[in-house]
């Protein structure tokens, strides 16, 4: 399992005034912004170690804002103001000093974070002169750096023994946690999961807001019906969805229970930012997630010429899974990596939807066999859940093998476990939610001639 680390971005984008004036937003890679703050913030003549310490604070500082997408989740196109009232001092086209701009290069990519935490601390800092605060006191590590503390003896001098420095993190482009499509009952993903946890931490502060026992990556009934809640409480329309607007509005209010941006923040543990799946899907990649994409892959191919038909099977992403990413990705107009990105599985996902609802005449005898492309879970109910049962029901009367099917339309607890059952007689993950394979092997059981197909097919 990996855990969602901070990255250093490549970029950060500056709103040149308070949060709510009207200004220009610039964007300047992150090394140049930090050499800009640290070149308006601090003097050049100071000791070397003191120097250090102070741009490891503003680069924390810079990070915990990039980290919990503090002004996105408020509504705003920028990462960061210029204003020190909010946030770090950024003059517009500051030169920089020759030592500082050198200290930035060797440790832009440092930060400091509370243990047993994940985000950046959020490194509060003042002059120390004109002003104070409970963070560092800029002016006092002069004194600390004559005395001949470390950049790490001076950090802890202010922000308490607890803390360690993380030295070279990754530096890649800031990609917003938002998945770029509307996430819903049936959808599965690291991002349903997220919800999951922070739904139930804000929960502990909002108590009407029901608490999902559920901790898998499935977007279940009653995660559905938290989201609702979630929406009602704060005013936005109750449909259950979770589209950008509910997206941030849930971040923003979980950054806010949990005091994400404050010095002594109840922080993220590694629990919280642990990750079930890789950031991109590529070659390698293994789990029922996989068999889902081949699936999918190759029903778009099916009923589309202009892409070739691969007949991929399993849970692995091997060498034909990678050609028909890549075949999909040129007729869609995308960068042919061959590679699951997030703008590939969402145009995977509308392709899939679109060929649906285009299925040829010929094919309509064989429509309710289709998977419906989405993960079938207790309580969800509609056209999909009678079609599972109906098949279900056809397995029970032939072979009285499964414990039962009522076809109400509702996935009950005996739905539950029939899929149970299929999924263990079958070799699958026994999750009791229907995902592509145990709709194909529930499809292919109600159709043989055998009741007792063998369940290696």
């Amino acid at each position: 399992m990996a855990i969602r680390n901070p990255i250093i971005p490549t970029e950060i984008t500056v709103h040149l005034g308070a949060p709510d004036e009207v200004a220009k937003n610039i964007t300047v890679p992150f090394q140049e912004y930090i050499k800009n703050v640290a070149s308006s913030e601090i003097y050049p003549t100071w000791p070397t170690d003191a120097i250090k310490a102070n741009i490891i604070a503003q680069i924390s500082f810079a990070l915990n804002r990039i980290y919990n997408e503090w002004y996105p989740s408020q509504g705003y196109d920028f990462d960061i103001t210029s204003n020190p009232q909010y946030d770090q001092k950024f003059v517009e086209n500051q030169q920089f000093f020759e030592n500082i701009s050198q200290i930035v290069d060797d440790i832009f990519n440092t930060y400091i974070v509370k243990k047993g935490q994940v985000q950046p601390l959020f490194a509060v800092y003042c002059d120390g002169k004109n002003s104070t605060c409970d963070g560092l006191l800029q002016w006092e590590t002069v004194n600390l750096a004559n005395e001949g503390k470390t950049p790490l003896e001076i950090l802890k001098y202010f922000y308490g023994d607890d803390i360690e420095i993380i030295y070279n993190a990754p530096v890649e482009p800031n990609i917003s946690s938002y998945p770029n499509f509307p996430i819903k009952l049936g959808y599965s993903g690291d991002f349903v999961r997220t919800l999951k946890l922070e739904l139930n931490r804000i929960g502990e502060n909002y108590p009407a807001i029901p608490i999902i026992e559920d901790d898998t990556v499935f977007f279940t009934k009653e995660l559905e019906d938290a989201v609702k809640k979630f929406q009602e409480i704060f005013d936005l329309e109750p449909t259950g969805i979770v589209d950008k607007s509910t997206w941030y509005k849930i971040k923003y209010i979980y950054n806010a229970v949990k005091q994400i941006s404050d010095i002594y923040s109840e922080g993220i543990n590694i629990d919280e930012a642990s990750l079930v799946y890789s950031k991109e899907l590529k070659l390698g990649e293994t789990g029922y997630f996989i068999r889902t994409l081949n699936y999918m892959l190759d029903f778009i191919s099916f009923f589309n010429p202009n892409i070739p038909f691969s007949n991929l099977s399993g849970e692995v992403f091997n060498e034909k899974t990678e050609i028909a990413v890549k075949e999909f990705q040129k007729y869609y107009g995308l960068l042919e990596t061959g590679i699951v990105d997030r703008n590939t599985w969402k145009a995977i996902l509308e392709a899939f939807e679109q060929t649906l609802n285009t299925i040829p005449t010929e094919y309509l005898i064989y429509v309710d066999e289709f998977y419906p492309g989405i993960f079938l879970s207790k309580e969800m109910e509609g056209e999909d859940i009678i079609r599972l049962q109906n098949f279900l029901y056809t397995i029970c009367q032939n072979t009285h093998e499964i414990p039962g099917v009522r076809v109400s339309g509702i996935f009950d607890n005996l739905t539950e476990q029939s899929i149970l059952y299929i999924q263990k007689k079958f070799n699958l993950k026994q999750t009791g939610v229907v995902d592509s394979a145990t709709w194909r092997k529930i499809v292919e059981w109600s159709k043989s001639s055998n009741p007792n197909i063998n369940a290696t097919t």
